[in-house]
């Protein structure tokens, strides 16, 4: 009977081909997983550089619809005052320059001679061709805001009553005075949006913005307050007026129109724009002093020459004619 010394070489053969399988199974496995790993980064990277990529593309395309954006309601990018009865009557009993008017109803003692009359101011009737007044204004102008608060009464009563248009340009000369806020460009825009969103409440928004203008060199007020401003002016459809603003639709806009504006103003001979605010009466500037009311009343009527107008001063009596002896 032989005994079989034999060491077991197979077995031991295997044991080392199922440890380097083993391990190659992991190898493999490890591979994968890092295959994976890198894919899933991949993925993640490029999916992060498409939302950017969205996101600057959105950026971008509200840039340049914003750039795009043009007021319906402008015309020469000027916007004709369709109601000004938003602002304060003109007082029934004085005179432009804000004398008090003798009136009938006042009593004169027996004896005495009459009391002299406060002399009215002549204005247009209607009667004629209305008087075409352009006004070119900076929100964060002095003499605009002066302009406006001497003038506004008698304004408003000539577009009621039919004798004169009234056109408003809101322009941008003072951006740069604004501790870098570009206040006028912004509130020239907040404009834009209330004659585009709520025209009849255009003049009253105007008026708020001229007469409680900031001073120069602060920083304005913001694209909320200005919003807030305009839903004071009892604008309608505020929730649309308030996004135009404060996402400022049309400042794009009113840089464009102030460039246009001092390269030349429409109806003109060629003149520029060259400080505001400037006034224009059937095409004539207004050089007077801004906020004298009367004044202006008066170049009005010069300028106008044919329209008629009504005045104070009674009418001569006619001298009835003789008839010559036969």
């Amino acid at each position: 009977m032989s005994n079989d010394q034999s060491p077991n070489v197979p077995a031991e053969r295997d044991r080392r081909e199922a440890v380097r399988e083993k391990a190659q199974q992991v190898k493999a496995k490890q591979t994968r997983w890092r295959i994976v790993r890198r894919s899933l980064l991949g993925v993640g990277a490029v999916a992060v550089i498409a939302v950017a990529a969205v996101g600057v593309s959105f950026a971008l395309n509200s840039r340049e619809a914003r750039s795009q954006a043009l007021p319906d309601a402008a015309t020469d990018d000027g916007f004709v005052i369709t109601n000004a009865s938003q602002v304060a009557d003109p007082l029934a009993d004085q005179t432009v320059d804000g004398s008090a008017a003798t009136t009938s109803a006042q009593a004169t003692p027996p004896g005495d001679a009459p009391a002299p009359t406060a002399e009215a101011t002549p204005e247009p009737t209607g009667t004629a061709a209305p008087v075409d007044i352009r006004v070119y204004v900076d929100y964060m102008s002095a003499e605009a805001r002066e302009f406006q608060s001497a003038n506004a009464s008698q304004l408003s009563k000539w577009v009621g009553d039919k004798a004169a248009t009234l056109t408003y340009y809101p322009v941008a000369m003072l951006t740069s005075k604004s501790n870098g806020t570009k206040y006028s460009l912004r509130a020239a825009g907040a404009a834009a949006c209330v004659a585009t969103h709520s025209s009849d409440r255009f003049f009253a928004f105007n008026h708020e913005l001229l007469t409680n203008q900031p001073a120069v060199d602060s920083d304005g007020y913001s694209d909320q307050q200005l919003a807030d401003m305009a839903q004071g002016a009892g604008v309608s459809d505020i929730g649309t007026v308030r996004d135009c603003i404060e996402d400022e639709t049309y400042t794009a806009w009113a840089k464009a129109a102030t460039d246009r504006a001092i390269k030349g103003l429409p109806g003109t001979k060629g003149q520029a724009l060259t400080a505001t605010p400037t006034v224009l009466v059937n095409g004539t500037e207004y050089v007077g002093n801004m906020d004298d009311a009367k004044e202006f009343a008066q170049f009005v009527l010069t300028v106008d020459s044919n329209a008629y107008y009504s005045t104070a001063t009674p009418t001569p009596s006619t001298t009835p004619s003789t008839t010559p002896a036969g």
